[in-house]
């Protein structure tokens, strides 16, 4: 173990971020005066998957705005959401480079992600994995094809990130992964096909992430929205439709109440703002190494997941806590 990194994150340091705490805090409930700029995050550097739209691209900016350098990354290049993310970087002199990563494809991860460890002189300071789709319907109506594309992209894309950007981290001790999964991640609503599984998968992963590499100087923190008004309410329409269309008449009618809808969703998230993701996580980067929590739930009103969180945690104290593995468990979860 590094002599510079206790796996206690609590005592790790003693003069620990105020503002930086109360900002999480805040943005975890109903956050309207925020210490927002207070929040200086000049010479640290981040990329972001899943830029085009919702928390990515408000991410991207955000973080820029608070000084970050910033690789926000998207795929289909050219499109015209890198095209106006760009405009805006060179008109506000901000320092975001837009790069193509289709986290569904081995060579874009490997080749987009060391291009930013390049350009930002050897080791990337954090990782986002924000990319992530859903496709609706219920599991018995998830053929194999739809499965295997949401799996693809929610988990093992994140998967394949994490395995890119880690060895230069280790090599550095340092780094901070974010990885964004939901409060289905920990709360289960009938309908919603695959998305649950893989955000369930999301969360375990991370969890085990955080207690392997914390002696590695690495942290990992597990961002939870609820429902926010973002594009992936419409986004899952052309593939929910286009699975529609595959499904015998049988099972289409054997779920009225959840295969009606399929490819019809207009919208969703109620009134929330989604800006509530890009300052927390902003937030938690500038808090001190060693203080950053593992999970933050987050949305103004409803957030189940903090009860999953409590006694999920409690129970892996009590089964692993004076186990071999209790120093790193206890020093991500204390």
């Amino acid at each position: 173990m590094s002599d510079t990194f206790n796996l206690n994150r609590r005592a790790l340091m003693l003069g620990a971020s105020m503002t930086a705490a109360a900002y999480v805090a805040a943005c975890s409930k109903a956050p309207e005066a925020t210490a927002e700029e207070a929040i200086d995050l000049t010479g640290i550097s981040i990329l972001i998957t899943g830029c085009s739209s919702g928390f990515g691209r408000l991410g991207a900016e955000h973080f820029a705005r608070l000084g970050a350098k910033v690789f926000a990354t998207m795929r289909n290049l050219p499109r015209p959401e890198a095209a106006e993310l760009e405009v805006l970087a060179a008109s506000d002199a901000l320092d975001i480079t837009v790069l193509e990563i289709d986290v569904t494809k081995d060579d874009q991860v490997e080749s987009g992600v060391a291009a930013a460890i390049k350009a930002a002189g050897g080791t990337l300071d954090v990782l986002i994995n924000n990319a992530g789709m859903s496709i609706a319907g219920p599991i018995e109506a998830q053929d194999m094809a739809a499965t295997q594309l949401i799996f693809d992209t929610n988990v093992y894309g994140a998967q394949r990130m994490i395995r890119a950007a880690l060895p230069s981290m280790r090599a550095n001790g340092n780094g901070h992964i974010f990885n964004v999964t939901s409060q289905l991640g920990r709360i289960i609503i009938p309908g919603f096909g695959q998305y649950s599984p893989t955000k369930f998968a999301l969360e375990a992963l991370s969890e085990q992430l955080a207690y392997e590499v914390a002696s590695h100087g690495i942290e990992v923190t597990i961002i939870q929205p609820g429902g926010y008004p973002t594009k992936i309410w419409s986004n899952q329409n052309p593939p929910s439709a286009a699975l529609k269309a595959r499904l015998s008449e049988d099972v289409i009618s054997a779920y009225p109440q959840f295969t009606a809808g399929m490819g019809k969703r207009e919208a969703g998230g109620g009134e929330s703002d989604p800006m509530d993701i890009p300052r927390a996580i902003a937030g938690a980067i500038a808090l001190p190494k060693g203080t950053r929590p593992l999970r933050i739930a987050l949305h103004p009103t409803a957030r189940p997941q903090e009860a999953v969180n409590k006694v999920s945690a409690q129970m892996q104290l009590a089964v692993l806590g004076d186990s071999p593995f209790g120093p790193s468990v206890k020093g991500v979860l204390d």
